[in-house]
């Protein structure tokens, strides 16, 4: 078999995995990691799941267990900027030259799966997992952040055994894969809990977290959900970022700070700094006021209402379903009252966009001009003009042929006191966000 020998080779096979599909079984995962050594078996994980908020989440995760001086492993998708981003130690992306190593070690393997299952080899995402795994136990990690790509139960990331896991939230998203009603997207998330190992359950409606505490208590597994086990208090703060309160049993924190906008926002971190808390405390590790601060206000998260320029005032937000788009519609409610807010918007197709745009409009100062941008692979961008249509042409809502003259009309619409939202999709985002950085 031939070596990849450059990046562009090692992506082509990465991607070059798309004719294989989802299988609802971990089996053919279980299998690639037996050839593997189990890679998945030496390490200490902390897994994430979750609609919305597993980002941050292990963002917040990342900064807490790297401020008590531990080396952390991140898995997250997608990327915002270059695909290694996916795979990172403190916040390092992994380089080209280790992830051709990885492809060159996977690839045989691969190969003969390909051959002998009757499923098929492994996928695009089971490909990536491997590589994450193989290369977070070579290079010893103190710990490693997992978050799931959808779903749980069958995700290929659940072949570990993790020392604590986390639900941040339940929402209508991947109906197709994982179920038509909450309860039965809980029920598919719900599958990353274990036998005796703590859980985490972020702010989830009654019916979804009742499946979530069936699935908990058959499984032996602790629970802290916030609200019950652990609370927050939002205070008000006029700088950028939030301030609130928190406790733990009988740990009460007061106003700690974080850099990121917006009241979800504050559920993210304090689902993280639950799963801190109760991971420290398995492992012996430490836990301490100073660390929990210093931890929480150095968490930077890319392009989750990201302010890029302030002059213009330009935002960034990769909100891409309806429950995202809600929390981001609250957060411009309660912060951005006193403004006219112009939002340039771009939805993939397979999403709800009739809802989305709706969701926007409930806030009376959003101006929406909707725009499109070059989508993943096969996937693309609705069409503006058919959106406009199914609105009955709405006084708020324009739209351009192109990201770049949306963002100019904007520009000539606003006055000096008024926001650019740039939001739909975190593939859209990441597009705009490196050809504005890249003009800086």
């Amino acid at each position: 078999m031939k070596l990849v020998e450059d990046y562009e080779a090692a992506l082509a096979f990465i991607h070059g995995r798309t004719q294989f599909k989802k299988i609802p079984t971990l089996q053919r995962m279980a299998i690639f990691m037996e050839k593997l050594g189990h890679p998945e078996q030496q390490l200490k994980v902390i897994h994430v799941a979750g609609t919305n908020g597993k980002g941050s989440t292990v963002a917040f995760l990342l900064s807490l267990l790297m401020a008590t001086g531990q080396t952390v492993g991140t898995f997250t998708s997608p990327f915002l900027m270059r695909f290694n981003e996916r795979i990172s130690i403190d916040n390092q992306p992994i380089s080209d030259d280790d992830l051709i190593d990885l492809v060159n070690k996977v690839q045989p393997i691969v190969a003969e799966l390909d051959q002998t299952l009757a499923t098929g080899g492994p996928t695009e995402f089971e490909i990536i997992t491997a590589m994450m795994f193989c290369y977070f136990a070579q290079q010893k990690v103190d710990v490693a952040v997992v978050e799931v790509g959808i779903g749980g139960k069958f995700d290929s990331t659940n072949v570990l055994t993790p020392v604590v896991s986390v639900i941040t939230t339940i929402g209508m998203d991947h109906m197709k894969l994982l179920g038509d009603t909450l309860p039965k997207i809980a029920a598919q998330k719900a599958g990353i809990i274990k036998a005796k190992r703590p859980v985490i359950i972020g702010r989830i409606s009654e019916a979804p977290l009742a499946e979530i505490k069936q699935v908990a208590e058959s499984q032996a597994a602790p629970i802290d959900h916030l609200g019950e086990q652990y609370q927050v208090e939002v205070k008000p703060t006029q700088d950028w970022g939030e301030k609130f309160d928190y406790q733990l049993g009988s740990r009460h924190l007061s106003n700690l700070k974080i850099n990121l906008m917006g009241a979800y926002q504050v559920d993210n971190a304090a689902n993280a700094l639950s799963a801190f808390i109760r991971y420290q405390e398995l492992t012996q590790g430490l836990i301490s006021a100073d660390i929990i601060r210093e931890g929480l206000q150095a968490t930077v998260w890319p392009g989750r209402f990201e302010l890029i320029s302030e002059q213009p005032r330009i935002v960034l937000d990769g909100a891409h379903n309806t429950p995202a788009m809600q929390v981001v519609t609250k957060l411009l409610k309660t912060r951005f009252q006193h403004q006219e807010l112009y939002v340039v918007l771009a939805i993939l197709a397979d999403k709800a966009f009739e809802t989305m745009v709706k969701e926007l409009l409930t806030d009376s100062h959003v101006h929406i001009i909707l725009t499109t941008f070059v989508g993943h692979g096969t996937r693309h961008a609705v069409d503006p003009e058919s959106v406009i249509q199914k609105l009955a042409s709405h006084e708020r809502v324009t739209a351009a042929e192109s990201w770049q003259e949306a963002l100019a009309m904007a520009m000539h619409q606003m006055s000096s006191e008024d926001t650019i939202l740039v939001t739909g999709s975190l593939y859209f985002i990441s597009e705009v966000r490196q050809t504005l950085l890249l003009d800086k």
